[in-house]
């Protein structure tokens, strides 16, 4: 099971940055990213498994496929900032963090923008004048 090779890596890193704390600080951050970057080499073929249903089920529903472009990209920021957020918190920088929260959140806002407005005249057309 991929979530307790998940786990194992991230207790694995949890003891080297505890051991590594003591002695040289500064490299715990180097641990906590490398630990985080196989991390999501382990998933990301269940990601790429993720995205072909999704683009079949757009295919077969004769979704726009500029949206599912844009969800992904959406879903894809997201997770990067959050990993970007996480690191920073680990390595102390809260102000850091929380910028790239703001920054990934409007972001995610003005690429949504078109999927909005396409709902909005669906509704729009459904309800009467």
């Amino acid at each position: 099971m991929e979530v307790i090779k998940i786990i194992g890596i991230a207790f694995i890193a949890l003891i080297i940055v505890v051991l590594l704390k003591q002695y040289r600080p500064e490299y715990t951050i180097y641990v906590s990213i490398v630990a985080g970057i196989l991390i999501i080499a382990l998933v990301i073929d269940k990601l790429a498994g993720v995205i072909t249903l999704l683009q079949n089920i757009a295919n077969k529903t004769n979704i726009n496929s500029q949206f599912l472009g844009l969800l992904l990209k959406i879903t894809g920021i997201a997770f990067l900032s959050e990993f970007a957020v996480s690191i920073c918190q680990d390595a102390g920088e809260n102000a850091i963090a929380s910028k790239i929260e703001i920054g990934s959140k409007i972001l995610i806002v003005s690429m949504s923008i078109p999927i909005i407005s396409s709902l909005l005249e669906i509704i729009i057309k459904i309800l009467p004048n």
